[in-house]
């Protein structure tokens, strides 16, 4: 079955139809990834976006129960230059097209993906429309550009219970503390996170209570401990608005980490600013370099929103990490508490793994405080 997608500024790719049919409108994206299209596919950061992948050959090893970060696709549509129709790799337990057909996403095949990276790097992300009816296509430009993208994206990702996780107490996991009693108590305050990133902490040796985005301060602290964690996801920070006063009022009482959306809530909590990049950082290759060992990492990230380097003088918060391609902020930290924030996802999943030590800082922290507290 043919496919189109239109975009705002009226350009139409016609393709061919894979997964469901149907239509689906969002902000389109460009994914840099060469591997991982479950995990883009499942991310919640994606939720409202519709992913071009650049690499031209995607689905060559199928899909897994193993690789899903959410219990479900979560983006509205995929793009992709060559589907692959019949995937070859051990683990594979289905085809691509067959995951998103049952989970009732839209996809198209067989457009010029090259030619629609250019177009959002010269225009920035564009709205679009994928359809497989293509009766009225020219109607659809102006419908886009009236359409305005839904803002209330956490809610939709952010889970709806309070639930907990114990560490797993792999060959990796840290020495929490002197006496080595008590693994570190995380409360994750989750905004849309991966299921890779929870993994992570769990094999650091972390135990995790994970509550609502909207949860209150009071309720956070009466969990006694040992940090907070601010995940990723989706959407403008700016509309985040119960999560940034909930940070607010963390912010001194415990030991911090935040990632990706989580660095953009905290900057806003402490008087910082934001504004939406021209088209993200999508993909598990952006050079970061910390600025006191002047070492660089390869980083996997997702994000259309950074931290405007000129708002944080006003602020407690000092610059640690600088994005190589485009200067753009990459890591913070908080002049005198023990907070500090990263806008990339340090497990990776997919990606490098070279920022798995931001896991021990945090550990570190927490066992400072500990100490203080015992003394």
């Amino acid at each position: 079955m043919q496919a189109a997608l239109v975009l705002e500024t009226g350009r139409i790719f016609l393709g061919e139809s894979f997964g469901a049919n149907g239509e689906a409108w969002g902000e389109v994206v460009f994914n840099t990834g060469m591997t991982g299209y479950q995990e883009v596919l499942t991310d919640p950061s994606y939720a409202g976006q519709m992913v071009c992948m650049t690499y031209p050959l995607i689905g060559n090893y199928g899909i897994n129960d193993s690789d899903y970060q959410s219990k479900k696709i979560q983006v509205q549509g995929f793009i992709v230059k060559e589907a692959a129709r019949n995937p070859n790799h051990w683990q594979s337990e289905g085809n691509l097209a067959q995951a998103l057909e049952q989970e009732g996403i839209v996809g198209i095949k067989g457009i010029d993906t090259r030619a629609l990276t250019r177009l959002i790097r010269e225009h920035g992300v564009l709205r679009g429309v994928i359809t497989t009816e293509l009766d009225h296509l020219e109607e659809l430009p102006a419908r886009l550009r009236d359409w305005k993208v839904p803002s209330e994206v956490v809610a939709q990702v952010s889970t709806q219970e309070v639930y907990t996780l114990s560490p797993s107490w792999e060959k990796d996991a840290l020495v929490n503390n002197s006496s080595g009693s008590e693994p570190f108590h995380v409360v994750v305050l989750d905004f849309g996170i991966k299921a890779s990133i929870l993994r992570a902490m769990q094999k650091k040796g972390f135990a995790l209570t994970v509550v609502p985005y909207s949860t209150p301060a009071e309720e956070i602290e009466s969990y006694q401990s040992d940090g907070v964690f601010l995940s990723n996801g989706p959407g403008d920070p700016k509309v985040v608005t119960t999560g940034i006063k909930t940070i607010a009022k963390l912010v001194g009482q415990l030991p911090i980490f935040g990632i990706c959306l989580g660095h953009q809530l905290l900057t806003l909590a402490l008087g910082g600013d934001t504004y939406k990049l021209k088209y993200g950082h999508r993909g598990g290759n952006q050079p970061v370099q910390d600025l006191k060992t002047e070492k660089v990492t390869i980083t996997s990230q997702n994000h259309g929103y950074a931290v405007a380097e000129a708002s944080l003088p006003g602020t407690s918060l000092e610059v640690t990490h600088r994005n190589l391609n485009d200067q753009t902020v990459e890591g913070m930290k908080h002049k005198s508490l023990p907070v500090f924030s990263v806008q990339y996802h340090p497990e990776a999943g997919p990606g490098p793994n070279d920022s798995l030590y931001l896991f021990d800082q945090f550990a570190e922290l927490m066992a400072e405080r500990r100490a203080q507290h015992a003394s």
